[in-house]
C-alpha cells in the first residue's frame, strides 16, 4: 500500500478528531454508540438501542431515529468542513418501520454545499438489513472553531 499523501493524512487526521468529537459530547453517554468516518462525505453511526428507549407501546421512540439520522448526517457533512462546528438548521425524517431492542447502523452521506450551508441524508438499516427511516438535514457553519472543542483536539 503507498504511503499516504499529506491531503489524505490531514483528511484522517480530521476524521479521527470528528469520531472524538463525537465520543467527548456529553450526551453520547446517553447513548451506545460509536461513529466511523472513512472518506470524505460519509459518517457510519452504529447505536445499540435498548428498551430505556421506548415508547409506550414497547418500540424506540422518535426522539432516537431522530438523534442517529441528525448525527449521521451532520457529520457526513462536517467532514467537508474543517474549520467549523455545524449547526443543524433543518432536519426532516421519515420512519419506516418500528424498531425494538439491537444494533442500528446509520449511515450519513453528504449531498450539496461546500461553503456556508451544506445539505446531508441519513438512513438506518436495522439488525436485519430493512430500512427503518430516512432523513434530510441541512447545516451552517457556525462561528465555533473546530479546533477549540474538547474532544477535537489530538490525544
Amino acid at each position: 500500500m503507498p504511503p499516504e499523501t499529506p491531503a489524505e493524512s490531514g483528511a484522517i487526521s480530521h476524521y479521527r478528531a470528528l469520531e472524538r468529537l463525537y465520543s467527548s459530547a456529553p450526551v453520547n453517554t446517553l447513548f451506545r454508540s460509536r461513529l466511523h468516518i472513512e472518506e470524505e462525505g460519509r459518517a457510519r453511526l452504529v447505536f445499540h438501542v435498548t428498551p430505556d428507549a421506548y415508547h409506550a407501546a414497547g418500540a424506540a421512540h422518535g426522539t432516537i431515529y431522530f438523534k442517529m439520522l441528525d448525527d449521521a448526517a451532520f457529520y457526513a457533512a462536517n467532514t467537508i468542513v474543517t474549520d467549523r462546528f455545524l449547526l443543524t438548521t433543518s432536519f426532516n425524517l421519515h420512519f419506516t418501520k418500528p424498531v425494538k431492542e439491537g444494533e442500528v447502523i446509520a449511515e450519513g452521506k453528504w449531498v450539496s454545499g461546500r461553503r456556508r450551508v451544506l445539505v446531508a441524508e441519513s438512513r438506518l438499516i436495522d439488525h436485519e438489513g430493512d430500512e427503518i427511516g430516512r432523513g434530510t438535514g441541512t447545516f451552517m457553519r457556525s462561528h465555533i472553531p473546530l479546533s477549540g472543542l474538547p474532544g477535537y483536539e489530538s490525544p
